[in-house]
């Protein structure tokens, strides 16, 4: 009979101990598969296309040198004119590109004018003008103004961005016209790859500190690896995931001033740096920039006047003064979009010889807006660009927000309670806009404005979760949660600028067009 060895104890793992190893596996398979999609980053839609060009150019050469041959050209300027048919062959052949939509472009645009010497218009450093000229570089997002183009967001982000690219072409001579895949690469590592593995590592902290069980602690870091709609954007330069880090961050750093009294000067200028940040990338998390200021302002007034404010208000003058040197105004172009003398999105400009009339005269599909606001807040919520029917992981964050509101903590009912009416408040605005606003997020694969509240809602999982976790079938439903968000989160392979699964699958059964 053979006898199973005696466990070497001195090797098992205490549970916290355990439970650490498996918040490190997760985030490291995650950050794989991230770092994995970025590196394969490119516009997939038209590699056949671009393979059948550049296969035909040895070809096209041959018929083009028997041309020149007939007319007598030989010797060094046949071979001068067949390098120069070669070189605009290939540009022409050249289709792929790592910037994946006229989204991102829109913001890569303003990073070239503001760096690249010859991509600069006198007097308007902003303008993207000269940019657009170039082939493969168009874009949508823009607005006109003045007599010259703009990218439509606000230009902060991309002054940021435009710096970090001025030390990689100032360090190693690269430039987004001629090594444009390894530029992108590199600023969406830096700027949204190590942003998200932060987080995920803060969220393993603090469901470590308030979960009551391991089944919910393990559960909720998997849903935030690969069950939310943020791993999706991490492949195209956007403002959603630079938002997302930067609130959950702020919270991150209060958590202790509020839990612990741990008051630390340092904390209050990095809660109001982080929380002012945010609203630089996502205008309606101003919502919990106020909730922050009071929160603290209750636990410590002279320091959140003296620390927390002048660290917003330092991110805020660098908000309006890029506005101002970009647009000569304070107002952002989205607030230009009126009908009148005053729409930015109203123009006709020239691009390689064409005159062209801006896209948003006459947009096309579902940027022409849903007419009925009834149909739009029950598309937004469980339709085809459903917060619930694409992540049903956040019914877990509801039924935690109904038991945090009713327990005993008074501090996890604050929390749950301001997280509901801010995220409530949020989804009203974008309800409410004007009927083009009201497009879902344009070409997306979900309700991309909500993707910044994640973070939040993984925690506030917490309380529902320690319930689920106490049965089979509390935990089966779980998991089918968390199997159909990964799957939502996984359908947009190459890009998160496509449509949904689930919007897909209407318009096959043909149950709506637009």
């Amino acid at each position: 009979m053979i006898v199973p060895p005696h466990p070497d104890t001195s090797r098992t793992l205490h549970p916290p101990l355990l439970r650490r190893a498996c918040y490190a596996i997760l985030i490291t398979a995650a950050a794989g598969v991230m770092l994995g999609r970025i590196l394969a980053v490119t516009s997939v839609d038209v590699q056949l296309l671009e393979r059948q060009r550049l296969q035909d150019i040895p070809k096209e050469l041959e018929t083009r040198r028997a041309e020149y041959a007939a007319r007598g050209i030989t010797g060094d300027r046949l071979e001068a004119e067949m390098a120069r048919i070669e070189k605009a062959l290939r540009d022409r052949a050249a289709l792929s590109r790592p910037f994946l939509s006229a989204n991102d472009r829109s913001r890569w645009c303003t990073v070239r004018a503001l760096v690249e010497p010859e991509m600069r218009v006198p007097g308007a450093p902003y303008a993207i003008d000269r940019v657009i000229q170039e082939p493969r570089w168009d874009t949508i997002d823009m607005v006109k103004h003045d007599g010259h183009l703009y990218s439509s967001k606000p230009p902060l982000f991309p002054t940021l961005l435009a710096g970090l690219y001025w030390v990689i072409l100032h360090t190693t001579g690269w430039t987004l016209r001629d090594q444009p895949y390894e530029i992108a690469r590199a600023v969406l590592i830096l700027v949204h790859w190590l942003p998200l593995i932060a987080c995920l590592a803060g969220i393993a902290s603090l469901v470590e500190r308030f979960a009551g069980n391991d089944w919910t602690r393990i559960f909720v870091l998997a849903a935030g690896c690969f069950g939310t709609f943020l791993s999706t954007m991490v492949v195209t330069l956007n403002n959603h995931l630079p938002g997302a880090a930067c609130a959950f961050g702020a919270l991150f750093f209060a958590v202790p001033i509020f839990r612990d009294g741990r008051c630390e000067t340092w904390r209050f200028v990095v809660v109001g740096f982080l929380a002012a940040f945010a609203v630089t990338f996502e205008l309606p998390s101003l919502i919990l920039f106020v909730a922050l200021l009071g929160f603290l302002a209750l636990v410590s007034l002279h320091r959140t006047v003296l620390y927390f404010l002048p660290a917003a208000l330092l991110v805020g003058a660098a908000y309006f003064y890029t506005n101002w040197l970009a647009h000569g105004t304070l107002t952002i172009p989205y607030s230009h979009r009126a009908d009148g003398g005053d729409n930015w999105y109203d123009y006709t400009y020239e691009r390689r010889g064409r005159l062209i009339e801006s896209y948003w005269r006459n947009p096309v599909g579902i940027d022409k807006g849903e007419p009925s606001i009834a149909a739009y807040v029950f598309h937004s919520l469980v339709g085809h660009h459903g917060i619930f029917s694409l992540t049903p992981i956040w019914l877990l964050t509801a039924g935690g927000i109904w038991f945090a509101c009713r327990g005993e903590d008074r501090r996890w009912r604050a929390f749950a309670a301001t997280v509901a009416a801010a995220s409530l408040v949020c989804l009203i605005f974008y309800w409410t806009r004007d009927l083009r606003a009201r497009n879902y997020g344009g070409l997306s694969c979900g309700f991309r404005w909500m993707f910044w509240w994640a973070p939040f809602w993984l925690l506030l999982m917490v309380p529902a979760l320690d319930r689920l976790a106490r049965s089979r079938w509390g935990r089966g439903f779980a998991l089918l949660c968390l199997a159909v968000s990964a799957m939502s989160a996984a359908y947009p392979t190459w890009s998160p600028w496509v449509h949904p699964w689930l919007f897909r699958w209407l318009e096959y059964q043909g149950w709506i067009a637009y």
